[in-house]
This record gives structure tokens, sequence and C-alpha cells, in this order.
């Protein structure tokens, strides 16, 4: 029951003694050090002598001459322990002193006795201190002072155990593991659009969480300047860093037109059941549908202005057949402006012919480069005719056989009819399936990984015509009918919409060998490209303190974008070597410097895409 008129701090008696008994064993002081104290006129704090009482054979001892054994007389808990001296420091006793006073710390105030105690003990080593500068005659014996947290532990100085202290929060932080000072191996650029994000991790995403009216302005002002802050190196709390999540709405932007509110415009290919049902008034107005598109015109045409310009880095077009990515010169390794369009078909690849664009298939080209090394690698015919029995050809091997057969059809395959008298009782093939067959393994490319498509330098303005004037870009019947394309950009540009990408964290619990883990994840979801990746992780890398991982999900018509644009070996070398002149000139297009650094780099990922992220230690791994 509390009593009137003390303190709350107020301690019994008994809870004094029971303090003292507890600092009495924790604490201890050598013999010279105990006499030094004496000799000064001073007690020795937090000690209590040991006598072992009187004689078992007393004649007038309590309790019929048994004495009872005290549980803590023993070797071990008493200050002049082998172990506890072994354990002592063997400098000077000023310095010990002086270690003493810094690691002491002051409990409590008021009636505490305990605070009341380590009060004395510092007073008693400032005097201690004092005469010994004044006498030049420093003790030979250190004290060290030991602290236990519990009155019934096991013996703490045992070997292989040492005792826990109360750390600062600075000293905290200095002891934690810091991020490296030098640049950490990034993971390739990955130019694939990505539908969602998932990261886990065993540090909480709190930081994530729904923000303050400040930072979420502070956010769009930064992505809207193109402004970006530098992050702490070693964050403590990351939910009050502004700078982090400032940083987290930043990195959630993005630019995109048409934007219908109703309507989620990507991804388009393969959405017909997405888009069912939904409200489209265009599709029975034509005049509508000229407005749109008349719109949608402008804004193509003022971003591949701000891409020639660099003022934009790179913009994705989505169809509902294809997907066009645009990059502004210097990216990916590639000199000048250059356009992936996939997968596409051979009716558009002869319609772009027809317009005078000039285009190459990057992947059919590395894998005739591939054929022609293994053909030159051939040591015998022998070896020639055992892969031709076992039917080892690639589609383009036999493409090229069948042309070769074609033309000799075409030519005079037909000459042995005559001879026979029955050429005008077989009917011979026209000209239009001669044809066909001809181009069978080109038609056999179509809406495939390998039809991929690579415009470089001027025709890519050709291409931008093309685009606009292209009646097929639009799709005639479906759910999709009469909506233009979607574009996407991470710079602004003329009708453009500020759209942020869906973030929400979730704690779970995960069931391991030994029970259950606490897992925290963060989930991402909308049109998520290359820039917004880059910038999650390196907020990531700072807030989780080194250790997450991601799974990423992929757009799978735009894997295929990662297709290396340079030509040869010697031009990837020279765009990887390449100078920063470059990375100056790109510096007002609205990537961070770590993300541009990253888009500088040439594509090396082929036709796959990143679908894990593993950060450990500050390092990366990844699976694709």
């Amino acid at each position: 029951m509390e009593q009137i008129g003390y303190s709350p701090s107020f301690k019994k008696p008994t809870d004094i003694m029971r303090m003292r008994r507890k600092r009495a064993r924790s604490e201890g002081v050598s013999p010279s050090a105990k006499g030094a104290l004496s000799s000064h006129g001073l007690s020795v704090p937090g000690t209590r002598p040991f006598s072992p009482g009187p004689l078992m054979s007393a004649p007038n001892r309590p309790g019929g001459g048994l004495k009872r054994r005290n549980p803590f007389a023993n070797i071990e808990n008493t200050y002049n322990s082998p172990k506890k001296r072994a354990t002592a420091r063997s400098d000077g006793d000023v310095d010990v002193f002086l270690d003493l006073k810094k690691r002491v710390p002051l409990e409590a105030e008021g009636e505490n006795s305990a605070g009341y105690a380590n009060k004395t003990a510092l007073s008693c080593v400032d005097q201690l201190i004092q005469e010994d500068k004044t006498n030049q005659k420093p003790l030979k014996h250190p004290v060290r002072v030991y602290e236990d947290d519990s009155l019934f532990e096991e013996d703490l100085f045992e070997d292989g155990k040492s005792t826990a202290l109360v750390k600062s929060p600075q000293r905290q932080a200095a002891d934690e593991v810091a991020p490296p000072v030098s640049d950490c191996p990034e993971y390739p650029a990955d130019w694939s659009l990505k539908t969602r994000l998932l990261f886990t991790s065993s540090h909480a995403f709190s930081w994530a969480e729904q923000p303050k009216a400040q930072e979420e302005a502070q956010g769009l002002t930064q992505h809207c300047r193109a402004e970006y802050t530098s992050l702490p190196q070693n964050i403590q709390d990351a939910r009050s860093c502004p700078e982090l999540r400032c940083g987290f709405q930043q990195a959630l932007q993005y630019w995109q037109h048409p934007s219908l509110p109703w309507l989620s415009l990507f991804p388009r290919i393969g959405a017909e059941r997405k888009f069912a049902g939904k409200s489209s008034p265009w599709s029975q107005d034509a005049e509508l549908q000229q407005s749109m598109m008349r719109e949608w015109s402008v804004s193509l045409t003022s971003l591949y202005s701000l891409l020639k310009a660099r003022l934009c880095p790179y913009f994705y077009l989505c169809s509902y057949q294809f997907t066009v990515l645009f990059r502004a010169s210097g990216l990916s390794g590639a000199p000048g402006l250059t356009a992936l369009l996939s997968p596409t078909t051979r009716g558009l690849r002869e319609a772009m012919k027809a317009e005078g664009i000039e285009f190459t298939m990057p992947l059919l080209e590395d894998k005739r480069r591939s054929k022609e090394h293994t053909e030159a690698g051939k040591p015998t015919e022998g070896e020639e005719s055992h892969c031709a029995e076992s039917g080892e050809h690639s589609d383009q091997d036999v493409g090229k056989g069948e042309e070769e057969e074609d033309e000799d059809d075409e030519d005079g395959g037909f000459s042995w009819l005559k001879e026979m008298g029955v050429q005008d009782k077989i009917k011979k093939p026209d000209t239009i399936s001669i044809k066909l067959r001809k181009e069978r393994s080109t038609v056999s490319l179509d809406h495939r990984p390998e039809s991929v498509v690579l415009v470089e330098g001027t025709h890519t303005h050709t291409l931008i015509n093309f685009l606009i004037n292209c009646k097929s870009l639009v799709a005639a019947t479906g759910s999709q009918a009469g909506l233009p394309p979607t574009l996407l950009a991470p710079s602004a540009f003329r009708g453009a919409t500020l759209q942020t990408l869906k973030a929400r964290s979730v704690n779970v619990k995960t069931q391991v060998r030994t029970g259950y883990q606490d897992v925290c994840s963060l989930e991402v979801m909308g049109p998520i490209m290359p820039h917004c990746l880059h910038m999650l992780t390196q907020l990531l890398r700072v807030a989780q303190k080194g250790s997450f991982s991601a799974a990423l999900y992929t757009h799978e018509p735009t894997a295929v974008l990662n297709v290396p644009v340079c030509k040869n070996v010697e031009s990837k070398e020279q765009a990887f070597l390449k100078p920063q002149a470059v990375a100056g000139g790109l510096g007002g297009c609205g990537l961070s410097p770590a993300t541009l650094q990253q888009a500088l780099e040439p594509a090396s990922l082929g036709k796959s895409a990143l679908r894990q992220l593993h950060m450990r230690s500050y390092g990366y791994t990844w699976k694709s």
C-alpha cells in the first residue's frame, strides 16, 4: 500500500539491503586499493567485509551451535577471486580510477540508495586522483568494476562469459555495421517494365507508411524539379528520417498519357478482360477518337523532342500489340538515339520497310554470327553429316534450305515433267504459294522475342511519324477499340498526368524450423520503370541496413528490351569505358547520378529480365 507523504521512489529497508548486497557481489576491489582507501579515511563503497561468524563449538551461539552457511561465502564471489584478478586491467591506478569514473552511471537521484552509493564512489575517485597527482606515487593494484543485473545468476566470470554493459545511443551507432564508403557493385540495368515489386526484410517498413502532408508535398516538389537529396549513411530510426520518407514519395511518381481514372492503362497487351465491361464513350464516336489521337500525337511529339534534347532519358509506348522503348543517346552504351520494338509481325516489318525505316533484328544477328562461328570451327565433313542426321538445325537453316529448293523449283525444277509428257496433268504451285514458302521462316518469328526490332539514329524520327500515321496502332474492334497507346516517362511532357505507384507495407509471420519468424514486406504495384526500381533499392539499402530481398514481376512482352544494342565487342568495351562527358550531357534528364550511371552501362541480360534481387551485407545477388 502506498504511504502518504513519501515520494514514489521511496524504497523499503529490505529493498535497500537487497540492492547493497547485489552491488557488493558485482563490485570487486583489490586489497591494496582497499587499504589505500582506508588509509585516506574513506570507506570502500559497495563492499561488505566477510566474517565467518563464531566458532561451531561456541557455547552461547544461537541455533544449537550449528552455523548457517552463507551462500555467498565462496572464493568465486569474493573481491580477491583469481578469475577476477586475471580479468583486471594492468594499467596504473589513476587510469583505472578515470575509467571507473566514466563507466559508473548515476542510476537515480534523490532517495535512491544505489544512486547515492555511486555518487559516493565518484567523490572517492576524484579525491584519490587529486591526491595521487600531488604525491606522484601511483598505486600498484588496479580496480575493476563489474556490473550484474541479477542476484542469483550463474557466475559471469567463467571462461567465455563477459558482462554486458549498457551503451549510450552514440556508442551503439558507432558499433553498428555501417555501409561501406566505396560504391558497392550494382546489379545490371533492367529495361523491362515491372507490374509488381515485393520487398521483404527482417526490419520493419514503418517508414514507408502513410506520409505526412509536408513529406508528401516535398517528395512531389523534388520529383517535378528533378532534385535529389543525399541520404544519411547510417540511419538509427528510419521512421523519423524526413529525407528517407520524402525520397520514397519521390520514387513512386511517374508521368502518363492518356489518363482515365476508371481505367488502368497498363499493361495493354493481353488486357482485353480487364477493359471488358468498362465505360468507353469513344468506341462509337469517331470525332472523339480523332480528338484523343490528336492530343496523343502532340504528347508523343513532345516526348521525342525532350529525348533529342536529353531532357528526358527514355519513354515507353505501350499499344495493344507491341511495346516501344525510346532511349536518349548514350544510354545502354548506344552512341545515338535508339528504339526497341517488340513483339513484331511480318506485316509490321514490311510496313516499316515501305516507309524507309532501316532496322535490324539483334537476336537473329547474334544467332547468325554464332552459327557462322560454329560452322567455321567444324573440322571434318563427317561431323557435318552427323549433325544433319541428328536434325540439329535452326529455324533459319531450315528456311535457308527451303529458299534454295524453292529457287530451283521456280527456275526449272519441273523440267522433268515435260520429259515424261505429264506437265499438263499435274497442277503446279502458283507464285504466291512459292513466296509464302520462302517466307515461312520469317513468319514463324511473329510474336516471339526473336522478332524484336532495333531502330537507330535519325530513323527513330521516321519511326515516330510512322507510329502517328499507322492505322493499326489503335484497335478497331474489341474492348480497347479507339483507345490510343499509353505513354510512360520519368519526366514531364505535354498532356501528361502525374501518377503515383501504389505501395503498402504488411508484417506477417512465417514458419521456420525453430518456430515462427517475423517478416516485414513492402509491396509496390503499377507500371514500374527502371529508374523507379533503382531508386527504391537505393532507399532500402540504407533504411533496411543493407539486408533485404525483392521479387520482381516482369511484364513478359518487355523482357526482351534488355537485348544489347552494341554491334560488336569493341563498341561494347568503348561504351563501358564511356567518358564522364556523356553523363554530363544527361545531367538535366531528371535521373539521380547513381541511376544515370547504371543506365549508361551496356545491357547484359539479353532477352531475360531480373526475377529476384537480394542484398546481404550491402552486396547484391540476383537471378534472371
